[in-house]
């Protein structure tokens, strides 16, 4: 992932949190950040496929500020979080692994809301506000977790590590959900 541009763990940009854009004065900065996040995913899409859908935040690209895009699986439109905020989250959580482009070679069993409210600021200046659930709301959680400076691995249970990929066995494959 390194090659294609992805910053690793351990380099400070990925437990910073990022700074916010002034929308719409910083517009043509927010739309060549998210230009730049679309090329990173289309390079990246290029090499492995991403049955469970896929996100990228600025800070793994070398930019520490509030973007972040996530291609959900299918062929549902991506999604652009500017300034994003998670305002609500359910008190149902489940544990699924995760996998992270900048800890490539492992995946983490992490527990997460299965609904959450997110507030994002449009290109325009107004505050959107969208539910996401599910295997939706994990990706984008994860996206946000990155803006903020967290990493996946900080929302594991204590004692729990993630394994390395050759042992993970859902490539490939989506997220279950019971009442999916």
């Amino acid at each position: 992932m390194r090659d294609l541009g992805v910053v690793q763990h351990g380099a400070g940009i990925l437990t910073e949190p990022t700074r916010a854009f002034d929308l719409p004065t910083d517009r043509d900065e927010a739309e060549h950040i998210t230009d730049e996040l679309f090329a990173a995913m289309e390079r990246i899409g290029q090499i492995h496929p991403f049955a469970k859908g896929m996100g990228i935040a600025a800070p793994q690209i070398g930019i520490a500020r509030a973007a972040a895009v996530v291609q959900p699986p299918g062929d549902a439109p991506a999604i652009i979080l500017l300034n994003p905020r998670i305002t609500a989250h359910s008190g149902e959580t489940d544990e699924q692994y995760e996998g992270c482009l900048s800890f490539f070679d492992v995946r983490g069993l992490v527990p997460r809301p299965l609904k959450i409210t997110v507030d994002t600021t449009a290109l325009t200046g107004e505050r959107v506000t969208t539910v996401y659930e599910h295997g939706l709301a994990r990706l984008v959680h994860h996206e946000i977790d990155h803006l903020d400076g967290l990493l996946y691995t900080a929302r594991m249970r204590a004692g729990v590590e993630p394994i390395p990929i050759e042992e993970y066995r859902q490539t490939g494959s989506a997220w279950v959900y019971n009442d999916a």
